[in-house]
């Protein structure tokens, strides 16, 4: 079989991409929700409804963004126009979202679902066809392996640079005023990440080009989805508000809307195939695709992973340790160590298999995670030592995640000779970034459980076991669960390559 191997200059364009979505994600993951708390005067528990909000939002973007993305037909190809258009709002968004205003506390609240909805909304519209894209520069699994470590290597620079030097420069620029710090850092950030969106537009290409099928017009295909729509929102609408209120009401609606989606997938799933229109097409393909469905529970339970552990280091840093700048020091660190995990991903997927090596990297961070749990909060070295170590394998998750999903796509296409490419990573995006977003409503509903307000003091010495619980055991029982999962993932080092040599031989022919 010819290798589609990719020039390295290609392959490092391609990460500054991620470089600089990473700006805007990690700064939202990591001091978002200390932002709307400390700096905006939002409670801990409305922040908490905001995220999960603009999550139940993303669950209808994501997937009509994959949509328009897989029939997007350009001189400049299908994924990359988008990162192009989509960077301005991008860039404008993620200064409106850490923007005080001075308005009353009600206009405050709807400014930041209405400025947090935008920053997702852009992201959307970017890191979609952004993700997909991968999966159309190179056929080669193991190529696309290594180009994910590239990738990652990227997002996690971005997020050092972000999470690692916000404090700083807010302190630089504030002088005093977090509000006026956070503004002008925002300004300097939006400038790099538009620099950086360009390089990745202008250096990379998409090689692969499925089996052409008969194509339906979108807006007839955005009709037929929002009748499905449903579907889709009433779940998510579930899950989020079991989630937040967590009382028999919530627990009944969740149970039986989940006991009507199964009936209703079960009846699509029992149809002639070839009477289904287009989008419906699609979701078979994407419901009877085993790798995909493991993968996507995969990708919501590592972000809940990665997410809460983030999402509470900067109050971990500023209450437990008592030390606030310290949190960058400790960003720096643990993102210089995951650019290292990233990079070594694709060489050791080569050695012990994507699915051995993601087992094994979720099950031995999970461990250095709960030792947090007994660490007194004047040894420093150790806690950066246990945080590194736990790191460098969690870097390695994201990085497996989305190689797997082109996996996934290449299933797909093998099996049903159709490829919807950026669906499947739409999918991906979304599961990411609503692990992200209920991983950050959980540490402010943990706080407010341990009675946490952010603009009150005496409330922060009750609230430390929860910053504990947060930094070790809830965190590290995601990791457990995903690495349980991970053991029915049905790709095989030997079918992945038995896939990649097929469908060589099906384009070649074409």
């Amino acid at each position: 079989m010819i290798k589609n191997t990719l020039p390295l200059h290609e392959k490092i364009g391609y990460a500054m991409g991620d470089a600089g979505a990473n700006l805007v994600w990690r700064g939202a993951l990591a001091y978002l929700a200390v932002f709307y708390t400390d700096t905006f005067g939002i409670s801990a528990s409305a922040a908490a409804l905001l995220f999960l909000v603009v999550r139940l939002s993303d669950g209808v973007t994501d997937i009509i963004m994959g949509m328009i993305a897989d029939r997007t037909q350009t001189r400049l190809g299908k994924f990359r126009p988008w990162i192009l258009w989509s960077t301005p709002f991008l860039a404008l968004f993620m200064v409106l979202c850490f923007t005080t205003p001075n308005i009353s506390p009600v206009a405050k609240l709807i400014y930041a679902y209405f400025t947090y909805i935008g920053l997702t909304l852009a992201y959307t519209v970017s890191n979609v066809p952004y993700s997909a894209l991968m999966g159309v520069m190179t056929g080669d699994d193991l190529e696309r392996a290594k180009l994910s470590g590239f990738r990652f290597a990227g997002a996690f620079t971005g997020g050092l640079l972000v999470m690692g030097f916000l404090p700083d420069l807010v302190a630089y620029f504030g002088q005093g005023n977090s509000a006026q710090g956070y503004q002008y850092t925002m300004y300097l950030f939006a400038a790099l990440l538009t620099i950086l969106m360009l390089i990745t537009f202008a250096s990379t290409k998409e090689r692969v080009q499925p089996a052409l099928k008969k194509q339906i017009s979108l807006k007839y295909e955005l009709l037929d989805l929002s009748k499905s729509l449903p579907f889709i929102v009433l779940p998510l609408l579930a899950t989020t508000l079991f989630f937040y209120y967590r009382e028999l009401y919530s627990g009944l609606f969740f149970a039986v809307t989940m006991g009507l989606m199964t009936i209703v997938i079960r009846k699509l799933l029992s149809q002639d195939h070839s009477k289904l229109s287009g989008s419906q097409q699609d979701m078979v393909d994407l419901l009877t695709n085993k790798p995909w469905l493991i993968l996507l529970g995969m990708g919501f339970l590592t972000m809940m992973f990665n997410g809460i552990k983030y999402g509470v280091i900067a109050y971990y840093f500023k209450y437990y340790v008592g030390n606030e700048l310290m949190a960058g020091q400790y960003f720096i660190a643990l993102l210089v160590v995951s650019i290292f995990g990233a990079l070594l991903t694709g060489k050791l997927a080569e050695i012990f298999g994507k699915r051995t090596l993601f087992i094994l990297s979720l099950i031995l961070s999970a461990l250095f995670t709960i030792a947090f749990f007994w660490l007194p909060s004047d040894n420093i070295p150790l806690i950066f030592a246990l945080g590194c170590s736990a790191e460098f394998f969690a870097a390695m998750m994201p990085t497996l995640f989305f190689s797997m999903l082109g996996d996934s796509a290449d299933y797909s296409e093998w099996k049903n000779n159709r490829r919807a490419t950026g669906l499947i990573y739409s999918a991906g995006t979304f599961v990411q970034k609503t692990g992200g977003g209920f991983a950050g409503a959980l540490v402010l509903v943990v706080l407010a459980g341990y009675g946490y307000n952010g603009m009150d003091e005496t409330t922060i010495a009750q609230s430390l076991e929860g910053m504990k619980l947060l930094m070790s055991w809830l965190p590290a029982a995601f990791a457990l669960l995903a690495a349980a999962l991970m053991l029915l993932y049905p790709l095989t080092t030997e079918m992945t390559e038995k896939i990649t040599e097929d469908l060589a031989i099906r384009r070649a022919s074409l």
